[in-house]
């Protein structure tokens, strides 16, 4: 299985896609996972870069390609459904099934979630592509567990275990499943550095892995699980 990523920070923080790719591992596939992601863009950006998107999508091979809006601020819905089309139409010329990502509220302004929800539900709809229902799951994890951080230090990029519902609600879209059994595994490619200029990541991927507490990852899963099985009924 090859999935492509297009996105921004969201997207790459704390190599998300390769946490997807060993979730699915577990499942004994052998997934490609590449990444088109880079900080604070847009998809009119990754248009406006048209031809790197146009070739990977038309000539990469992918199964699936998961698509990441901007959502820190949230830009307007009629760029966001003219963007996603174009993306979405170049994936069905190339047999790719597209995944729609539903992004999460900043921590300071929660009430914004409901515009995504609305915004990505019926992009979904109208267009018949995947939906990853990240921002529900993130919701309803801020509501009734507010113990799990699940965002980073900005209150704007995910935490580890924002990054892990991430990658499990784009594994549980992908592979059809609505009951979630993956491991407390994340990936940290800072590991309490700073995310500053020069950037200072970790550039060993043996040194990025860390262990996550079972029983947060097990109340993660549950949420995630919850909404997919609603997107299915």
């Amino acid at each position: 299985m090859k999935v492509l990523f297009i996105g921004n920070s969201h997207t790459f923080f704390n190599d998300m896609p390769e946490l997807f790719a060993r979730f699915c591992e577990t499942d004994g596939q052998k997934p490609e996972v590449t990444m088109l992601a880079y900080p604070g863009k847009y998809l009119d950006w990754h248009m406006d870069e048209y031809f790197a998107t146009r070739f990977n999508i038309l000539y990469g091979g992918y199964d699936y390609c998961v698509i990441q809006q901007g959502a820190h601020p949230f830009p307007e819905v009629e760029s966001t459904f003219t963007n996603a089309k174009r993306i979405i139409e170049m994936c069905r010329t190339a047999g790719t099934v597209p995944v729609i990502v539903m992004t999460w509220a900043e921590k300071r302004f929660p009430e914004n979630q409901a515009k995504m929800i609305d915004c990505y539900t019926k992009l979904a709809a109208e267009t018949g592509a995947l939906l990853s229902p990240v921002g529900l799951a993130w919701q309803k994890l801020q509501q009734e567990h507010p113990e799990i951080e699940l965002y980073w230090k900005d209150g704007e990029h995910a935490s580890l275990y924002g990054d892990y519902l991430i990658a499990a609600a784009d594994y549980g879209v992908i592979t059809g499943k609505t009951e979630l059994d993956l491991p407390p595994i994340g990936l940290d490619f800072m590991k309490d550095k700073d995310l500053g200029k020069p950037r200072r990541l970790i550039e060993d991927p043996a040194e990025t892995g860390v262990d996550l507490d079972p029983e947060k990852t097990a109340v993660i899963l549950a949420a995630v699980s919850a909404e997919l099985k609603k997107l299915k009924a």
